[in-house]
């Protein structure tokens, strides 16, 4: 029978330990050549037709596994294929809804234009605490430590310091001294100064000023300013200082001496 008709049970039974009739007679040493000679014959014939049975398979394992990565890849890319291809921008994708504001525009007005969105909400900017105004003395301290400390350079006019010292003044007064120039902001330039409140004091307003009454106060305040310019010195600023009753609670109504 030829080797390639042969069955597994065929081949099990030739590859078997039972050696040739040659092989079980003479001398020890002839014995093993004939078995030495017989187990390489074995091996050849084995070898050969592991390698015509392999010739036979429709497949290697190698394009077996090329086949199946291939496969893997066509179902990943049916998945996300056209949304890479696109660049993401897929109308079927999905990756995020700003849902724009419509203050001031009634729910069911199908006509009205939608609102821009906000995105403030998303990232909310630092706001600065709300001052004090409780107490009218500490209003008028405070508003003139913030109104006597000035950085020409980076304030190039003297209206930052007016913006600065706002929130415990009244509207009035703040567009007022922000449209005029102030004279103690051109002194600090010219000396090339950068100044600094350190001290701030009160006293009564005395003069011809009206006295207090529940809703109006004037004071006389007194701030120690170091200066620190083409030379250091300290110079003390005497203001008076009216502190009115607001909705909002204290704040500076009108000043004297600036």
């Amino acid at each position: 029978m030829p080797e390639e008709q042969r069955s597994p049970q065929e081949w099990r039974a030739l590859l078997s330990n039972a050696y040739p009739q040659d092989a079980e007679e003479g001398g020890w040493r002839q014995r093993r050549r004939a078995r030495k000679a017989f187990r390489a014959g074995q091996r050849r014939r084995t070898t050969a037709w592991v390698a015509r049975e392999r010739s036979r398979d429709p497949i290697t394992a190698g394009a077996a596994l090329l086949l199946v990565l291939a496969l893997l890849a066509m179902g990943v890319w049916l998945r996300t294929g056209p949304d890479w291809l696109t660049g993401g921008n897929a109308e079927s994708r999905v990756v995020g809804v700003i849902t724009p504001t419509t203050t001031g525009v009634p729910a069911n007005d199908a006509g009205a234009p939608a609102a821009a969105p906000s995105l403030s909400a998303s990232s909310p900017s630092p706001t600065a605490p709300e001052p004090d105004l409780s107490e009218p003395v500490a209003v008028a301290k405070e508003w003139v430590r913030r109104y006597l400390t000035r950085n020409p350079p980076v304030d190039q006019d003297h209206k930052p310091a007016v913006h600065r010292s706002a929130p415990w003044a009244t509207a009035g007064l703040t567009d007022n001294l922000a449209g005029h120039t102030d004279p103690a902001f051109d002194k600090l330039v010219s000396r090339g100064g950068v100044s600094t409140v350190t001290v701030v004091s009160t006293g009564p307003a005395g003069g011809q000023l009206p006295p207090d009454n529940p809703v109006r106060i004037w004071r006389t305040v007194t701030a120690t300013v170091a200066v620190q310019g083409y030379t250091a010195y300290t110079e003390t600023t005497v203001l008076q200082v009216e502190v009115t009753s607001t909705v909002s609670g204290w704040r500076v109504s009108a000043v004297l001496g600036v």
